[in-house]
């Protein structure tokens, strides 16, 4: 990524260009991009290609001012964090399903962030709901966040752990937990981009993945509650708790929906595509 689509990137998050690749730094764009650009996999229903390269990603996220689900996303925004100065590693993880059962292996991207102040940092913009800044890498207790609470464990008996060096290779599994429940678990093992091309297609083409079932459409509003189009459903919920749903009646009102909350603009509304 270039200063030019660096430049653009951060125009779309209406953030200035850190001067220093720091955790406060990581820490403010991390949240602007949960609050800008929407966790969606309606590329999925509107029969688009998903094409996990860099220049395609920018096309999309910055020139057409889409969303995207865990590759897109947390692709993208890894490329930029390397573009303003911070060592970024990819990482593969499994989400836990129904009864604890893991998922396909590359089934989410996630971001191990180094910044230059604060060690190192689990970043993850492309989750829908989950944490609203990056979490310690190498700590084992309990981090608040105002998306709740989470914990990075290590993974089972063998666990190794990260290791006290923080050039030394990370051999553990961890998990990954939210309100005491586990959300997925990383493979510590530095990945590239392509390798996750296999689980986009798996989850853009199986009738086992849950995101071909419904369109979904979700980011982090300004006052920290969460706004999503499931299908034809808007719902709201405030940072409180409070909740409220309500369903569009006509086409015109849906597509009037990705336009006014996510920015969205289509010319018609996703479908179920039936396979």
């Amino acid at each position: 990524m270039d200063a030019t689509q660096a430049d653009a990137y951060l125009r779309r998050l209406g953030a200035e260009y850190p001067a220093w690749p720091t955790v406060d730094a990581l820490r403010e764009l991390h949240l602007r991009h949960l609050r800008r650009v929407p966790f969606e996999n309606l590329s999925v229903h509107l029969g688009e290609e998903i094409v996990l390269e860099e220049k395609r990603l920018l096309d999309k996220v910055v020139g057409a001012r889409r969303g995207g689900f865990c590759y897109e996303l947390n692709g993208l925004f890894g490329a930029l964090l390397a573009a303003l100065g911070y060592e970024v590693t990819l990482l593969a993880a499994r989400v836990y399903g129904d009864g604890g059962r893991l998922g396909i292996p590359y089934d989410h991207l996630a971001l191990l962030v180094r910044t230059v102040d604060g060690g190192d940092w689990l970043a993850d913009v492309g989750f829908g709901a989950h944490s609203h800044g990056p979490l310690a890498f190498a700590e084992r207790g309990e981090q608040e966040d105002p998306g709740g609470t989470f914990r990075v464990a290590e993974a089972g008996p063998d666990a190794a752990g990260v290791r006290g060096d923080h050039d030394s290779v990370r051999t553990a599994d961890l998990d990954v937990l939210h309100d005491g429940k586990p959300v997925y678990r990383l493979e510590p093992r530095p990945r590239v981009l392509g390798d996750f091309v296999s689980g986009a297609w798996w989850h853009s083409t199986s009738p086992e993945s849950h995101f071909v079932r419904s369109p979904v459409c979700s980011r982090v509003t300004e006052d920290g509650g969460r706004i999503t189009l499931s299908g034809r459903r808007l719902t709201s919920t405030t940072a409180d708790g409070r909740r409220e749903e309500r369903v569009p009646g006509t086409d015109e009102e849906v597509l009037a929906a990705y336009r006014e909350h996510f920015g969205i603009v289509l010319d018609r509304v996703p479908a179920v595509r039936h396979r």
